[in-house]
């Protein structure tokens, strides 16, 4: 449903030098675009049934933290980037394009899109491998055809989408900072199968997979000058294997209201404070500021 380090941390770097620190504001009119990785799918309470979104959803809280006046969460399960400008078919009827709740008064945006375009989430869960070799069989070399990894072709083909958007984003909004938000992590160093059960190389490879889409999603920020939000740092010791009270995103078996490999409630809240922090400016390492 959801539709290498030391680089990403430098590029962030780079994009906080774009602009001045953000600052929330007592009138903030903050508008939230997104997949489900921001709506929170079965995470208590859902509000729209057919986006699966809900009220604790890290957009929410941070809105709540950061006091603003006006909010518009339009983040719906299953979005791509082509849900930002069409409307979108949900269980329960059609939704409106994102891009509709931006207006000339918005001061503030965050968008996490992408996963949905190149099939992130199916791809986690096409690894899933319940016999381990040589009678299950892995799955990262599946997706190298033609001598070329599937998932880096895909990934970098979003690359100009992605700026687009944000121009699109810019137009609709011109006093509006703009805040590009990554993916959390979904497998940690050699995984930990059995308990999730996806063998150590393709752990490795989910990972490194996701380490690159969410270092395209910086370098396209900085390209665009735009804030990158960085989930995947903090997310460390966070991910499925972690313990039930650790963890923030949920493994294919979730112990809490939660889709499998998505945030669940705890999740929704330490990304909130990651993303809160980034918004007010009080964030100095590799979350970034962002520019209009």
């Amino acid at each position: 449903m959801l539709r290498r380090m030391s680089l990403l941390l430098t590029t962030a770097c780079l994009a906080l030098a774009l602009a001045p620190p953000a600052q929330a504001a007592p009138s903030e009119v903050y508008v939230a675009l997104g997949d489900s990785a921001a709506a929170g799918p079965l995470v208590p309470n859902q509000i729209h049934l057919g986006c699966l979104r809900s009220d604790r959803d890290y957009p929410r809280l941070t809105a709540q933290a950061i006091g603003a006046a006006t909010f518009r969460d339009v983040t719906c399960s299953g979005a791509d980037t082509k849900d930002m400008y069409q409307p979108q078919s949900t269980e329960l009827g059609d939704v409106a394009p994102q891009l509709d709740a931006l207006s000339a008064d918005t001061t503030l945006v965050t968008v996490q899109i992408g996963a949905n375009d190149v099939g992130l989430t199916g791809f986690i869960e096409d690894c899933l491998n319940l016999l381990p070799p040589p009678i299950g069989d892995a799955c990262n070399d599946d997706y190298v055809v033609d001598g070329k990894d599937k998932w880096r072709v895909d990934t970098d083909a979003l690359r100009p989408r992605l700026l687009t958007l944000v121009s699109d984003i810019r137009a609709r909004a011109p006093r509006a900072r703009i805040f590009m938000v990554g993916y959390g992590t979904y497998a940690p160093q050699n995984g930990c199968y059995p308990r999730v059960p996806i063998i150590k190389a393709d752990a490795n490879y989910i990972r490194a997979t996701l380490m690159y889409f969410n270092q395209m999603l910086a370098e396209q920020a900085a390209a665009a000058g735009v804030g990158f939000i960085d989930l995947q740092t903090p997310s460390v010791g966070h991910d499925p294997c972690a313990s039930a009270g650790a963890r923030w995103i949920e493994p294919y078996v979730p112990a809490s209201p939660a889709a499998p490999f998505h945030p669940n409630a705890a999740g929704m809240r330490g990304f909130a404070g990651v993303v809160t922090a980034a918004v007010t400016g009080a964030v100095t390492g590799a979350v970034t500021g962002a520019a209009r």
